[in-house]
Formats: structure tokens, C-alpha cells, sequence
């Protein structure tokens, strides 16, 4: 099976790793999701005993005969922001003594005795998502058509604790904003007690609404969509703390955003963004009254980041919060300013595990701290996560030497023991090389086709970016670079390149891209470009140089060829963001502010102004069903450049989102995508 074929199948080799693991407070059993394949689509929910290192199916979908045709439009949306790929048990949640288990099957309730196995599904009145147990095990929670309802266990009663009183206003559910821009993917939390719950209440009202056609099929009623673009309002959501017997009370609070809360045997804490995002603040909530303290505030004159993993307490109550890329622990920084914490995953009693880099941004190690002292979890080079709880952890390591992610549990004796991953190999020999460029010195990778012998002709260039905030390309792991490597043996030395606004090398430079998002993302390209070309001077070909991106690379890749024709011979733009107004406000905002006060921000940064300057060819591709950076962006940048009289290619994608799934869609981009760059850069087609 060709590369493309089997990278699309395989859901970019993500099929068959496993994922979402839960650790029982006592460490005895590992609960994880998983496929039975690396080209199964189906996910599985299973079990590992870590006393006698026995792996167990616990539910496998297929046996409860689920259909994942008939998801909810809101299970749908909830998978698009999460870039969820597979189907199956996509995610699940326990109780606090991961006893049961609860998950949603095409929209259908069922609930999991992990011991046993036994599944049965709970009747419901409608399309479920978001299921969670309380922490006793009693109700089952979740959101169906606006409301969040309770299903009592034992007496088998379901009943809506809060209704929405308009179709525009949802209980219990995170906003399109939360979701896509926040990394909060739920809106509501159990009370230890399994007494109450903090619930947002998210009206819509206010957002315009938006329409994503089908035009291939024009029997097809447009799908109405509430799109906050930048400058636009946002949805309004407000808390309360709800009894079970659905009596509440407000939690009021003054900023625009809800970024994340949390609620544990020590505080009930809420963390609130201004609109700005020049001030995040946490706060712990009297449940009971539901006033509140303020307890922190980080400000910062350009944005400030939401902590991932936080706010938790330690066993004494210690508070665990993030300020800047410091680890504070009971208001005291526990890391040196010189790492970088990346997020926290788990508090356990009195330790920390989290993430962080050190001087080297492309490799992600794990610590931990223990109330004393910082020690290194990972001691490899590599990129690195997992999770901890009852004295156990869970290790996943990736490497650049080493294909797909390895998964490790760890006792607390050290003995260790492997989850195995049923992914499939992708057949390409690596041939990476990671290191700085340019006068930044900024992290680049340089990919070789394995057949070229260096120093036997320069090859074409393909630039393979991002390029923007908050994702990095150039990290230490042999996934990173499949699809850059497969271009490579197609007769290319491809670059890749993260520039300013990319994290791992501090905030200072992340903000370098506040009020333009153009300028510096290019010119570190172009950078960076010229380094690389210096340390491999006779292997690239610097009279043919393309460019490829999807979605911030693909607004960047056609930046790239408009602004710097000079530079760049061809570029591949997909589902690129061509102006900035038509994207949300969370994630535009923060960069570049209110477009109703500073539009010269979003003019600089915007494609429009250069469509008379393109001279190169450009290949726009875009999803008509992109919810996210929708067509409106490739179809307005190509009427500019028709206006212009510049010729460019234009390639629409039917039923398409902002991902792309479909198996012969993915392939054949891939492919068509090598035909453009070996046709615009006057490549043999042989290779």
C-alpha cells in the first residue's frame, strides 16, 4: 500500500496507539482507549491489571451494535474541535473509584461495571454527549438538546436539571470559542460530595449566525452556525452552582471568558479571561452562596496564556497554578525560569507530574515534583507525556529514532510494563536532521530523500510550516515528519521551520507576533531558509523553492508567495485564514486585537492587499464544509485575485471540514499536491 494511501487510512498512524488513560486511585488497573488495529477506525475501551500485568477488552463497540452515522450534530462539532478522527468510545468517564465506567455510543447512553464488564445502555430522551458519573457512582450526567440531565442508577429516574428556556441558550456544555480556542472541552463539574454541580449556561443569542453550504448538493438547506468573528460578540456564559433538586445559585464573574474550572476536596476554583486576554484571574467559589475571592491575577502587557492542567491542590491544600512558564507551588516558583512548563497533568497527594522544555524547545520532557525537590521522569531525548495517580504512572514516550509513540506503566517498585501500540509502520526511512537557522537560530529540520547522496545536485525546496502560535512542527519525534519525508523522496529537500510566536523558547518570543501576524512568521521563514542553505551548500536548489501549509501554514504558504515572489517559486495554500476578520475572537483578538479600533492591524496582516502582487503559481485547496477557517476565506482571496487579473488554482473540497478524514480525499491531496510543486518548479515527473 502506497504511503498516502496507508497515512490516510491509518488516520495519520494515530489508529492502533493507546490513548486517554485513567489510573484507579489505588493503581491497580490502567483503564485506556485503544483500536484493535492501526487501520481500525473502531475505538475500544480496556483495562490492565497492574498485579498481574493482564490486558482486558472491556467494551468493544461493535458488540453493542452503535452506528456512528447517526452522531448528534453537537457529538459532531464536539469531535471537529477536538480533532477527534477515530469513532468507537472516543471518550469515557468514572467514578471516583474507577468502578464504572460511562460513555456515548451514536448519540445512545451506556454505562460499563469495569469489573465484570457488563454494559448496559440507559434509556434517554434524546442525542447524548458529554456523559460523566458522579463521583459516588449514583448519577450519570450528561447534555441532551440544551439541557443537562441526571439518570439515577439505583432508581433508574431521568430527569433534566436545567432546561434551556430558548434554542439558543445550552446548560452544561463549552461554548465553540471554550472548545476550539481554550482547550475546554466541557461545561460542567461534580462536586466531590456528588451533592452539586457547577454548570454554565451559554447563550448564542447574541453571536451572529453564520451559513455553511453544500453547494455539490443543492437540494441540501445550508447548515446555520453561530460563528463569533473577530470584533464580533461572543456568547454570553454564566455559572451556577445547582442542588440536585435543581435549586441554584449564581456564580457571578466580571471577565468575558470562563477559561477553565475545577473542583476538588479544597476549593471549587473558576480561572476568567478579559476579552483582551491581557488578564487572567483565579478564583475560589463558595458554593453555597456562590460568591467568590479572587485569589491571583497574571496580567501582561501583550496576552497572557491559559495554564493547562491547572488550577489543582496538593494533599494539604497547596495550591498548584502556572504563572508564565513557572511551576508555583503554595505561591512559591518551584522551577527555574530557564524551563519552560509546558502544562500539569496530575496531582497525586503530593507530587506534580508535568511537562516541560528546558534550552532545547523541540524536546518536551516529563518531571515531577515531590514537595522538595525537581526530578526528571523521562531521561531520553524525545517528546514525552503521561499521567500519575496512586503511586503509578503512565509514560508515553515518542523519539525521532523510533517510530510511533511507546507506552509504558511504571510501579512504584520501577518494575515496568508495556501497553503495547497496534499501530501500523509507515515504511519510510527517516532522514532528519534538527537544528538552528538563520540569525535567530531558530529550530529547523532539514528532510533528505534516503536515496540522495549529498553533494550529487541540488534538489528543489519544499518548505513544510505551520508557522504559527501556539503549535510547533520541529519537535523530537519520528511523526512529526512522515508526510515532510515522503515529500522528500519524491525528489525534494523540504524545511520546516518554527519562527517567533511558536512556544518552547518563552513568552518573549511567543509575543513577538503581537499586532502582526505576516511580518515575523515570514521573514523567520525566509530566514531560516537562507541558514539552511548555508550549512547545505550544494544540496538545495534555491532557484526553486515551493511552499506548502494547511490552515496557518496555508494562510502563511500563500503570504510566502504573493509577498516574496523574490523567494518563493510555488505555493500550496490549504484552508488558509486569508483575512483575519472573518476568524474567531478568542484566537485573532489576542494577537491582534479589536479590528474596530486598530484595523490597520488586520489590514497588514490580511492577503488581500497583495492579490495584484502575485507572479507565482497558487494552489488554493479548502473543505466547503470547514466550520473552522470556513470557505468564505479561499473564495473571497480568489475573487481578489480574479479582480487582479492573476492567474491561481482553486480546489474545492465537498462534505469536507477543517480536517480531512475521508480516506480517497486525504490520499489523493497528498498526491495532487506533488503534481502542482513538480509541475511549478519544473521537476521531472519520474523524480
Amino acid at each position: 500500500m502506497s504511503f498516502p494511501r496507508l497515512h490516510a487510512r491509518t488516520r495519520r498512524f494515530t489508529l492502533g496507539v493507546p490513548r486517554g488513560f485513567t489510573i484507579a486511585p489505588d493503581g491497580s488497573r490502567v483503564l485506556f482507549l485503544r483500536t484493535q488495529s492501526g487501520t481500525d477506525a473502531v475505538t475500544c475501551l480496556w483495562e490492565l491489571d497492574t498485579t498481574n500485568h493482564v490486558e482486558r477488552l472491556v467494551v468493544d463497540p461493535r458488540k453493542l451494535g452503535a452506528d456512528e452515522e447517526n452522531l448528534p450534530p453537537e457529538e459532531r462539532a464536539r469531535r471537529e474541535r477536538s480533532r477527534e478522527q477515530a469513532g468507537g468510545v472516543v471518550g469515557y468517564a468514572v467514578d471516583r473509584q474507577a468502578v464504572k465506567a460511562v460513555f456515548a455510543l451514536s448519540g445512545e447512553l451506556y454505562l460499563t461495571t469495569l469489573a465484570s464488564g457488563e454494559t448496559v445502555q440507559l434509556e434517554t430522551p434524546g442525542g447524548v454527549i458529554d456523559p460523566r458519573l458522579s463521583p459516588d457512582g449514583r448519577y450519570v450526567s450528561y447534555v441532551s438538546g440544551g439541557a443537562l440531565r441526571l439518570h439515577d442508577t439505583t432508581t433508574f429516574e431521568d430527569r433534566a436539571l436545567a432546561e434551556p428556556e430558548s434554542e439558543t441558550v445550552a446548560y452544561g456544555v463549552a461554548e465553540f470559542i471554550a472548545a476550539e480556542e481554550m482547550d475546554r472541552m466541557r461545561g460542567y463539574w461534580w462536586s466531590p460530595g456528588s451533592d452539586r454541580l457547577l454548570v454554565a449556561r451559554v447563550d448564542e443569542a447574541p453571536v451572529r449566525l453564520w451559513h455553511i453550504a453544500d453547494p455539490a448538493n443543492p437540494d441540501r438547506p445550508a447548515v446555520e452556525q453561530r460563528y463569533p468573528a473577530a470584533g464580533t460578540p461572543n456568547a454570553i456564559v454564566e455559572l451556577f452552582v445547582y442542588a440536585l433538586d435543581g435549586s441554584r445559585v449564581a456564580v457571578p464573574f466580571e471577565q468575558e471568558y470562563l477559561a477553565n474550572a475545577s473542583w476538588d476536596s479544597h476549593a471549587l476554583s473558576i480561572v476568567t479571561l478579559a476579552r483582551d486576554q491581557k488578564s487572567l484571574r483565579l478564583f475560589t467559589v463558595d458554593p453555597a452562596s456562590g460568591s467568590s475571592e479572587q485569589l491571583v491575577e497574571e496580567t501582561s502587557p501583550a496576552w497572557v496564556e491559559i495554564g493547562q492542567g491547572v488550577p489543582a491542590h496538593l494533599d494539604d491544600g497547596s495550591l498548584v497554578w502556572l504563572s508564565g512558564t513557572q511551576l508555583i507551588v503554595g505561591g512559591k516558583p518551584v522551577t527555574p525560569p530557564t524551563m519552560i512548563v509546558r502544562s500539569v497533568l496530575d496531582v497525586d497527594r503530593d507530587s506534580v507530574l508535568f511537562r516541560a522544555s528546558g534550552t532545547d524547545s523541540t524536546e518536551i520532557q516529563l518531571w515531577t515534583w515531590d514537595g522538595h525537590s525537581l526530578l526528571p521522569v523521562s531521561t531520553s531525548s524525545g517528546v514525552f507525556s503521561g499521567r500519575l495517580a496512586g503511586g503509578v504512572g503512565v509514560l508515553t514516550e515518542q523519539t525521532l529514532e523510533n517510530e510511533g509513540v511507546s507506552v509504558t506503566v511504571v510501579l512504584p517498585s520501577g518494575m515496568t510494563i508495556p501497553i503495547p501500540s497496534l499501530a501500523e509502520r509507515p515504511g519510510l526511512d527517516l532522514r532528519v536532521s534538527i537544528g538552528r537557522s538563520g540569525s535567530r537560530e531558530l529550530a529547523t529540520a532539514v528532510i533528505l530523500p534516503s536515496w540522495y547522496e549529498s553533494g550529487s545536485g541540488p534538489l528543489p525546496v519544499l518548505l513544510d510550516p505551520y508557522g504559527g502560535p501556539h503549535a510547533q512542527r520541529v519537535l523530537a519525534a519520528h511523526s512529526m515528519f512522515l508526510t515532510s519525508q515522503w515529500f522528500a523522496e519524491q525528489g525534494f529537500a523540504v524545511v520546516v521551520t518554527d519562527g517567533r510566536g511558536t512556544p518552547g523558547r518563552g513568552r518573549a518570543f511567543e509575543h513577538e507576533v503581537l499586532d502582526d501576524l505576516a511580518g515575523p512568521v515570514l521573514e523567520d521563514q525566509i530566514d531560516a531558509l537562507h541558514g539552511v542553505a548555508e550549512q547545505y551548500p550544494q544540496d538545495l536548489d534555491l532557484t526553486r523553492v515551493g511552499i506548502r501549509g494547511w490552515s496557518f501554514g496555508g494562510y502563511l504558504a500563500a503570504l510566502a508567495v504573493m509577498r516574496r515572489p523574490d523567494v518563493f517559486h510555488a505555493g500550496i495554500a490549504g484552508a488558509p485564514v486569508t483575512d483575519w476578520r472573518l476568524y474567531d475572537t478568542c484566537y485573532t483578538e489576542r494577537y491582534l486585537g479589536d479590528p474596530n479600533t486598530q484595523p490597520e492591524v488586520y489590514d497588514q496582516s490580511s492577503l488581500f492587499a497583495d492579490a495584484a502582487k502575485l507572479e507565482r503559481p497558487l494552489l488554493l485547496v479548502h473543505g466547503l464544509a470547514d466550520d473552522n477557517v470556513v470557505a468564505a476565506h479561499t473564495l473571497r482571496l480568489s475573487s481578489a485575485l480574479l479582480a487582479a487579473g492573476r492567474q491561481h488554482s482553486v480546489l474545492p473540497l465537498s462534505g469536507v471540514t477543517h480536517m480531512t478524514p475521508q480516506e480517497v480525499v486525504a490520499e489523493n491531496l497528498l498526491l495532487l499536491q506533488v503534481d502542482f510543486l513538480k509541475q511549478s518548479l519544473g521537476v521531472a515527473q519520474s523524480g
